[in-house]
């Protein structure tokens, strides 16, 4: 009798009735999941890696008429770019425009985030009047600081009543002058408007980054400090700045890699300059492609300007990727 109703009731450590129908159901969610990623890889890979492939082939050829010649020319366009004034002069102006646009968009950025981090009263008008040059586009910002800069106009009609006359993006100087390979290495004067066209614009980026951050610092960390005896500045340079270090970390990154791909900002507010002194890869590489029609040379500029943008992003991504896991 016992073993009758053993057989008849159901084992339930042995029979897991449920187990398929989840695998079935878990199964279904990754394909219909796979299908709504399924076009974006798809377009990624041919608008985005596809090019790149396409456009390192072209870099390789003898392209360089109207009429495509995809003959095999090995690396001969890299090195006449190399050896080229104008590519040489770009590499020049790139450096010193990166290297100030950078260092003022982090200072006035941290600067003007820790004025607004006081609970003014004021905080919002403030904080919308520095984060408006956001909403505009390079070539606005292009065209209004070409007008404001000009020598003839804009700032200069008050100034030249000071006895002061300046040439800004159109004066040639290049200080300290030295002469290396075809160049004269220096920092050139009419990069410097360019610079404070670029901070006006993405000053209030670095605003709004380091704003999050000093936001997000406990309250206590400086209330600890104070009790210890620390001075305000003290307590920005021991205790707030470290806590800021992978932010401005990320603003440095992101400003590279604007920088290193500029062109609209050049293009409508100097073009490429007197003797190149604004000249940078950007505007080279569409000049180059589109109105002389060397696409090869120009894709070739393209392909150094990704290593480039490269150089400063892969290693922010592998170490964002070590932070992540």
């Amino acid at each position: 009798m016992s073993d009758m109703v053993t057989q008849g009731r159901p084992r339930l450590s042995n029979q897991p009735a449920f187990k398929p129908r989840r695998r079935r159901r878990m199964n279904a969610d990754r394909w219909i999941a796979l299908g709504f990623i399924l076009p974006s890889i798809i377009l990624i890979a041919v608008f985005v890696y596809g090019f790149i492939g396409w456009t390192g082939y072209v870099s390789l050829s003898q392209w360089n008429s109207f009429l495509p010649d995809f003959s095999f020319a090995g690396f001969d366009n890299y090195a006449y770019i190399f050896k080229n004034f104008r590519f040489q002069a770009d590499l020049r102006n790139t450096i010193f425009f990166t290297l100030f646009f950078i260092i003022a968009v982090v200072i006035l950025g941290l600067v003007l985030a820790i004025f607004i981090d006081q609970k003014l009263k004021a905080e919002s008008l403030f904080r919308n009047i520095f984060l408006f040059p956001m909403a505009l586009s390079f070539v606005v910002t292009g065209v209004v600081w070409r007008w404001v800069l000009s020598p003839s106009t804009g700032v200069n009609l008050f100034l030249e009543h000071l006895g002061i006359h300046l040439k800004w993006y159109t004066s040639t100087a290049i200080f300290p002058h030295i002469h290396i390979g075809m160049i004269d290495f220096g920092i050139p004067a009419a990069v410097i408007p360019v610079v404070i066209a670029a901070t006006w614009q993405q000053t209030g980026f670095s605003l709004a980054m380091f704003l999050a951050g000093l936001r997000g610092i406990p309250d206590e960390l400086r209330e600890a400090a104070r009790m210890d005896g620390a001075t305000e500045l003290q307590i920005y340079w021991k205790v707030i700045l470290p806590q800021l270090k992978p932010i401005m970390f990320s603003v440095i990154i992101i400003m590279a890699h604007i920088s290193l791909k500029i062109f609209d900002l050049i293009y409508t507010m100097t073009g490429s300059g007197a003797n190149y002194v604004t000249d940078m890869p950007g505007v080279n590489m569409f000049e180059t492609t589109f109105k002389a029609n060397y696409y090869a040379q120009g894709a070739a500029i393209a392909m150094i300007m990704l290593l480039l943008v490269a150089i400063f992003i892969v290693p922010y991504l592998i170490k964002s990727r070590k932070g992540d896991a």
